[in-house]
């Protein structure tokens, strides 16, 4: 048996953090097959590519490497072995993707901060741009692209600190249309899902702040 196999027979309960390590090494030095070429909407709605670990005769297959690369820049994620009961072996997230293209790694737990609304009240902030490094140029197409689809044409940012070291990622309410404060939730929860999960992101009106900048 591989050391994929034996990854994957573990139950659910026991994958934790140090299990999560092992599969994302193991599995990002595969070969897996493709059920198909066009990627298919989840019941989360967003699109993924499927694939599957046992290789099938006269099947599609590709390295995981060349797949991770060519949905970096296309904003799909990918299931592993969606026929698994109940749930598939694995999800990935469109920000998991790019952020192990650009990082090595898919998350990094020891970085996450909440998403949400946030209101800065009388503090010293630091704010600025966010880098090339923090936001790729195909991600922010990615994004824009997203944001089209939802009618918004002019999406607006900004990286804000209270230390200096801890940014979030800010999308200006007004840019995004201002959405009912009921949808604040649903709307940064969709932009995460973009976004490496450690990622802060948050939703916050311009008013008091310096400029917001341009996606």
């Amino acid at each position: 048996m591989t050391e994929l196999n034996k990854l994957l027979e573990t139950s659910e309960q026991d994958r934790n953090f140090s299990w999560d390590e092992k599969f994302f090494k193991t599995f990002s030095e595969q070969q897996v097959s493709l059920l198909s070429q066009d990627p298919q909407q989840g019941p989360d709605g967003w699109p993924y590519l499927i694939c599957e670990t046992q290789i099938a005769d006269g099947s599609e297959v590709e390295s995981t490497q060349k797949i991770f690369h060519w949905l970096s820049t296309r904003g799909i994620g990918l299931v592993v072995n969606p026929r698994r009961e109940p749930y598939p072996d694995y999800v990935f997230s469109y920000g998991m993707i790019w952020s192990f293209r650009e990082t090595g790694f898919f998350m990094r737990p020891d970085l996450a901060n909440k998403s949400g609304l946030v209101a800065f009240e009388n503090q010293k902030l630091f704010t600025g741009a966010p880098t090339e490094q923090f936001l790729p140029l195909y991600v922010r197409k990615v994004l824009k692209d997203f944001f089209r689809d939802q009618s918004v044409l002019s999406p607006k940012v900004l990286m804000i600190s209270q230390d200096e070291k801890n940014y979030d990622l800010c999308f200006s309410l007004e840019s995004l249309g201002n959405p009912p404060q009921a949808e604040h939730a649903g709307v940064a929860e969709a932009i995460a899902w973009f976004l490496p999960p450690h990622y802060s992101v948050v939703l916050i009106s311009e008013q008091g702040l310096p400029p917001f900048i341009a996606l």
